[in-house]
Order: C-alpha cells, then sequence, then structure tokens
C-alpha cells in the first residue's frame, strides 16, 4: 500500500490512482499472464461502445423511439438509476461524448431530402395550352401590371394598373400548403443502413390554407386587416371535409367583393391552378358525355345526375351513408345563329319535358337523317383521329356550344367584371404563391413544436404574416422569368436553369435559346 501510494504521489497521482495500481498488482501476481495494459483503470482510454451488448441495447432503445431520435435520448437513457447500476456507471454521459457515440454507432445527422414530383411539363397538350393558351393572354395583359426592380422600386406604366391576384390551397395530390404540427421535425439521426422509405406529406395533426395573394398588395385582406379571405380548413373526410369548388367559390366571391370594394381604380384578374376543383362547370352545364341517342321510352327521362344538397348547400346523405343523387333538367345549347335551343320537348307535345335524344337535337341543327348514324365509337369513345362526323355523340361534343362552356369561376367572375386565367398543368413554379408557402414553412419550422391545435393555427398564421411584400415582389420576378424562357420555347429542365442563371433578371436575353444546349441541357 505504501509503494503504491508513494508511486501515485511521484506521478502526481490521487491515491484513487494508487488503488488501481494494486489491483492490477495482485492481478499479475494471481496470474502472470494477465499483463496490465492500461495503468489507469480498465475503462480508462476505451468506451462503453467496446462492449457488444452495451452497443447493441443503447441501439434497441434508439430504435423504440421512433423516426426522430436525440443525442439527449442517449444521456436520458443512461441517467436511469436501474440502468447506471446494470452499467456500473457513477453519472450519465455528457452530450459530446452522446454525439460521438451516435457517429460510433453508424448514425448520421441528415436532413430528409424529397425527390422532385413527376410531372408532365412535356405533355403535348400542356405544352400546347401554355404556349397558346395562357402565355398569349398573359402577354395581353402584361404591359398593365405593376412589376418591381431589384430595389423593389415599383414600374407602373399606366393610370389604371391591373392586379393579379394568385390562389393556392390544398388538395388531395399537391398539398403544398398544408402545414403540419411536425414540419418543425426536417432533420434527424438515421442510421447508415436505414434506406429512403415512401412518406407521406407531414405528421401529426395538419391544418390547410386557402388564401390570395398579389405583389401589389400582399395577402388579399382589406388595408385595416378587418376582411379577409384566408381560410384556415382542417382538410380529412372525418374532420371537415375538403375544399369543394362550392367552397372555392364562396371564397372567390368574398374576394372579389374585397377588391373593388378596397382598390376600385384598379383592374383585377385572378389566376387559379389548372385542376379539376377549379375548373368544374355549373351543373346543369351541356355536356355529351353520357347523353343517350334517342329519345327515352315512356314513363322515363334522362338529366344529369347530381348530389343533392338541403338549403344551407350541405351534402345530404342516404341511409348507408352515400351523398344521395338527383336528376336535373341540362341547360338550354343555341344555334348557329345564337337562339336558344331546348334539349327538352317543349309544352304540348306528346313527350312534353321529355329529352329528345342526341339524334333529334343533332337533326334540328341541320345534320340530317341521324338513324343510320351509331351513338359513340367504341371502345370507350375512341374516334378516329381527325374524323368528326363519325357518331353522334363526337358531332355533339364538337358543337360550338358544348365546346365553348365556362366554369362556375368563369361566369363568377364575369358578373363583376373581372378576368379569371387558369395556369398550365404541373407549372406551379408560375404561380409564386408557391414560393410564399415555402418561405411561411421556413419560418414555422423554426417555431417551437405546435403542441395543440390552437398552438398550430397561430404558429401558422404568425407564419404566413412573416411574408414581406418585398419578398412576395422577388417572388414573382422569379415567376416572371419561367414565363419568359416559357415564351423564348425552353423546356422544364432549361426554364430551371435558365432561371437560376439569370437571377435577379426578370426578362432573359434572346441568346438563352442557344446556351442550354452549351451545357448540356
Amino acid at each position: 500500500m505504501a509503494a503504491s501510494l508513494l508511486t501515485a504521489n511521484g506521478k502526481g497521482r490521487s491515491s484513487w490512482w494508487a488503488w488501481e495500481l494494486q489491483e492490477a498488482t495482485k492481478a499479475y501476481v494471481q496470474d502472470r499472464n494477465n499483463v496490465p495494459i492500461n495503468p489507469f483503470g480498465w475503462r480508462h482510454g476505451s468506451s462503453w461502445l467496446n462492449d457488444p451488448d452495451i452497443a447493441n441495447e443503447i441501439h434497441e432503445h434508439l430504435q423504440s423511439i421512433g423516426d426522430y431520435v436525440h443525442v439527449e435520448d442517449i444521456v436520458t437513457y443512461l441517467d436511469n438509476e436501474e440502468v447506471k447500476t446494470r452499467l456500473k456507471m457513477k453519472k450519465t454521459i455528457s452530450l459530446a461524448t452522446a454525439k460521438r457515440w451516435m457517429k460510433c454507432m453508424d448514425y448520421r445527422w441528415v436532413r430528409d431530402h424529397h425527390g422532385q414530383y413527376i410531372d408532365g411539363h412535356e405533355r403535348e397538350d400542356v405544352v400546347h395550352y401554355h404556349q397558346h393558351v395562357f402565355l398569349k393572354k398573359w402577354a395581353e395583359e402584361e404591359a398593365k401590371m405593376r412589376t418591381w426592380g431589384k430595389d423593389s422600386e415599383e414600374i407602373c406604366n399606366t393610370e389604371w394598373p391591373l392586379c393579379v391576384w394568385f390562389h393556392d390551397k390544398s388538395i388531395l395530390d399537391s398539398s403544398s400548403s398544408m402545414f403540419y404540427a411536425n414540419d418543425w421535425k426536417k432533420s434527424k439521426w438515421v442510421h447508415k443502413n436505414t434506406s429512403a422509405t415512401p412518406y407521406t406529406k407531414g405528421e401529426g395533426a395538419s391544418l390547410m390554407v386557402a388564401d390570395f395573394v398579389s405583389a401589389d398588395h400582399g395577402w388579399l385582406r382589406s388595408p385595416d386587416g378587418k376582411e379577409s379571405v384566408r381560410i384556415l380548413f382542417k382538410a380529412g373526410k372525418s374532420r371537415d371535409g375538403y375544399f369543394s369548388n362550392e367552397e372555392i367559390l364562396m371564397q372567390f366571391e368574398n374576394a372579389m367583393a374585397i377588391v373593388q370594394k378596397q382598390w376600385p381604380n384598379e383592374d383585377h384578374m385572378f389566376i387559379f391552378n389548372n385542376v379539376t376543383t377549379h375548373l368544374k362547370r355549373p351543373d346543369s352545364s351541356l355536356s355529351a358525355c353520357k347523353m343517350p341517342k334517342g329519345t327515352p321510352r315512356v314513363g322515363t327521362n334522362w338529366g344529369v345526375e347530381v348530389t343533392a344538397r338541403n338549403p344551407e348547400g350541405k351534402i345530404i346523405y342516404s341511409v348507408d351513408g352515400r351523398p344521395m343523387k338527383i336528376k336535373i333538367r341540362m341547360a338550354d345549347g343555341t344555334f348557329e345563329d345564337g337562339s336558344p335551343q331546348s334539349f327538352y320537348f317543349p309544352e304540348g307535345h306528346p313527350c312534353a319535358g321529355i329529352f329528345k335524344g342526341m339524334a333529334k337535337i343533332l337533326e334540328e341543327c341541320g345534320y340530317g337523317n341521324m338513324v343510320n348514324v351509331r351513338a359513340e365509337c367504341r371502345p370507350n369513345f375512341a374516334c378516329k383521329p381527325g374524323v368528326k362526323n363519325c357518331c353522334c355523340r363526337r358531332m355533339v361534343y364538337n358543337e360550338p356550344d358544348f365546346v365553348n362552356v365556362k366554369s362556375t369561376l368563369e361566369l363568377a367572375a364575369e358578373s363583376h367584371g373581372i378576368s379569371v386565367m387558369f395556369l398550365p398543368k404541373f407549372h406551379c413554379e408560375l404561380n409564386f404563391i408557391e414560393q410564399c408557402w415555402g418561405h411561411a414553412k421556413r419560418i414555422y419550422c423554426q417555431m417551437p413544436p405546435s403542441a395543440s391545435k390552437e398552438d398550430l393555427a397561430k404558429n401558422v398564421v404568425d407564419a404566413l404574416e412573416s411574408v414581406a411584400v418585398e419578398q412576395m415582389q422577388k417572388y414573382v420576378r422569379h415567376s416572371h422569368r419561367f414565363m419568359d424562357t416559357y415564351k423564348k420555347g425552353l423546356t422544364g429542365k432549361q426554364a430551371a436553369w435558365a432561371s437560376k442563371k439569370y437571377r435577379g433578371h426578370r426578362v432573359l436575353p434572346y441568346t438563352i435559346l442557344a446556351e442550354p444546349e452549351k451545357a448540356g441541357l
């Protein structure tokens, strides 16, 4: 004992080191093959993780937590009295040690990177629409719009400017405006053997946002903030349902009332995404889809099948839980001279109120006897390309009054003297509100986790309000760059490359067509 203490004093060590030296010496005396490798103790310079049982125990504990594990989980686990007693530990490890352990156990701190969505940018019908419909109309109106320079200086070349409002909402296949309680959890420790798995958009309680925004005035609301069209919606079959065309139409009516009241000295145009919910036509609008060729037999009639609703506009359900359906008359068509054409026999006729059938409707339009013309090309209305009069349904389908049927949003806009445009499909980069959602989500992820529905709603609103109008104007310039690249004939991939290269430009040089080819795009 005295020799070990003397040695410890000479080395500047404590009595504990002397005790360790005695234990190592006794072990060596008893077994000459037991040579003490580490004179500072059997744990000194080594790690608890060298014991595979301990490493497996910690790994299993981390797996039991779920996807999102933290270094604090190891510290907390080792601070458990039972664990400390079993592992002969006096205290838990530090956060720095826990981080080293995570790396030793092949965990890596990574951020979830989602692959891009597969879309139809270069589909023939999509390219035709954005080149010959959307961009053509946009070019006609662009001179009336305000623009902003690099320092947000306003450029307006007319006394009666056109204010463009963009709309977006969360839908089933594109929830860019959907906020989740757990959206802040983006980075996590992942084991090296963990492979990517299909994911759902966000986790936890969700909240849908539907709103309008313009670079002229920001989010659509009155200057005093008392009137707003923003809707926070708990989407889901067992929650608030889904945002249907009726809700969008109601929101649109409120939006038009606010802009005409607050900014009467401006023209207004509303831009919507090109999705079925926005393109929905009135229930009674013209459609050749399910029309019978002949007149229905006695005692029956044909009409447009729609969902039954009560006076408050709510869907009526049958006893089996399915929405009830009713039949309504289809609206009148028009002859070539503009006079109305009713598709039902008039009063006084033996078949008064009965649907005429496609054959009779076409005969009234001057197509002649339709007895020997088939009702529809089979299978599934698959007519030969370029043939216009192959079947009754194709002929009705091509009639001008059937082709030019307007959506409920277009009809509502016309009643207020306001114009509406629909973005090309799969072109969310042209809708700068998408960048506003991204900005708000970035701010939301920096906030404390939303522990309740009330916190979620408050955090979402605060995040949305953090998007300044000056930032929105930068986002508009970004979307304008994409429009300019499409005008010059670039594809979606080339447009993304050009928009990044000419960042800060609203209009790109005409030499841009040759540059993607040089870059190998």
